[in-house]
């Protein structure tokens, strides 16, 4: 008998581009005329944390755009990231903090397997750490269940490996 075929959803974001995007974002907003004399800072505040500051907060939201920007030059998926709101700091500064998406989370791994089981597809899922494992008798089924979550969105960005 064949055995099942399978796959895994991932959420994984290359922190190494995304160092990329933060070090063309600081260039620009260092030389840029626009910036000058606005004390606008982009850097890491953490692992998978950046922050973002400036004396106004026309230039954070600035300083944002410019961000998003080198992200999708770099392949970094815009839904990877998780803008906080714009505080003001001490000071008369503001400041965004930003999360670095890593993993599948268990709640969006339940919302992956209830729109896997309300479309009718003869697949198991299973929901592990940051990832889920669909299994499925057939390749083509685990092909429409890919093709499923791809069409919806679940606020991540989603990759599928380990097909096989």
């Amino acid at each position: 008998m064949a055995k099942d075929a399978s796959f895994d959803v991932v959420s994984k974001v290359d922190r190494q581009e995304v160092d990329n995007a933060l070090n063309q974002a600081r260039k620009e907003l260092q030389t840029r005329f626009d910036f000058k004399g606005t004390d606008a800072k982009v850097e890491w505040t953490g692992d998978l944390q950046i922050e973002l500051s400036a004396n106004t907060d026309h230039r954070v939201t600035a300083a944002v755009e410019v961000l998003k920007e080198k992200a999708i030059k770099r392949q970094v998926p815009l839904k990877a990231l998780q803008f906080g709101p714009l505080k003001e700091t001490g000071g008369g500064g503001y400041k965004i903090v930003i999360d670095i998406n890593q993993g599948v989370s268990t709640e969006k791994s339940r919302e992956m397997v209830k729109a896997l089981k309300q479309s009718g597809l003869k697949v198991q899922s299973a929901i592990q750490e940051d990832h889920l494992r669909v299994t499925g008798k057939s390749r083509d089924v685990l092909q429409a269940a890919i093709q499923l979550l791809k069409e919806q969105d679940f606020g991540i960005p989603l990759q599928f490996t380990n097909y096989r």
